[in-house]
């Protein structure tokens, strides 16, 4: 990987544990899972690999399936905190690293490059953040390389929150268009409303 390339960290860990007994991640968008579109879209950014609970998972075959790299989380099941802190020192050297939550379902190739845009046009940051149309905090998140070792204390259900409330006044915020950084689908629910309008 080249070293002024920002690799992509896709989210893919979690136990999916609203969907009671179905995998969110394995759902069919378009005639292919969510997580295969998710890496497709995040592959034509920039190096791609995904954090998954098990490379036995069918989640791992998935990634197996695509030019991405499966990374092994190993304590999953403690919170995407845990996930984080695993992952991240897992990633290759590089000046700065993407995170991205694996089911933003509306989170498009022009949002990832937007945000990427935006770390470039404003150096002076650490953190560059994609937000709602509204200016609600979401994904993806780029972190400056210099904040790698701070994932090393994460834990739990609060991510990178800890290490995002600390770099405040050095975070860029930049709107992506509607609630492309928000807009998540965690029940059957979710799935059946979203279809309804997606066809």
């Amino acid at each position: 990987m080249r070293q002024d390339k920002v690799p992509i960290l896709i989210l893919a860990a979690g136990a999916s544990r609203r969907m009671r007994g179905r995998d969110k991640l394995c759902e069919d968008v378009g005639g292919q899972p969510l997580l295969a579109l998710q890496i497709a879209r995040a592959r034509a950014v920039g190096p791609t690999f995904v954090a998954v609970p098990s490379l036995s998972h069918p989640r791992a075959d998935i990634v197996a399936s695509t030019d991405a790299q499966p990374i092994l989380a190993k304590e999953a099941d403690k919170g995407i905190g845990a996930s984080l802190r695993d992952c991240v020192q897992q990633l290759p050297d590089c000046p700065a690293f993407m995170i991205v939550l694996a089911d933003l379902i509306d989170l498009n190739v022009a949002d990832l490059r937007c945000v990427l845009t935006a770390r470039s046009a404003n150096p002076d940051n650490l953190i560059w953040r994609g937000v709602t149309e509204e200016g609600l905090p979401g994904h993806p998140v780029i972190f400056d390389q210099q904040l790698k070792p701070a994932f090393n204390n994460l834990n739990g259900d609060r991510g990178a929150e800890t290490i995002i409330r600390s770099y405040a006044e050095r975070t860029h915020y930049i709107p992506l268009p509607g609630q492309h950084a928000r807009h998540d689908l965690n029940t059957p629910e979710d799935w059946a409303a979203w279809r309804s309008q997606n066809g």
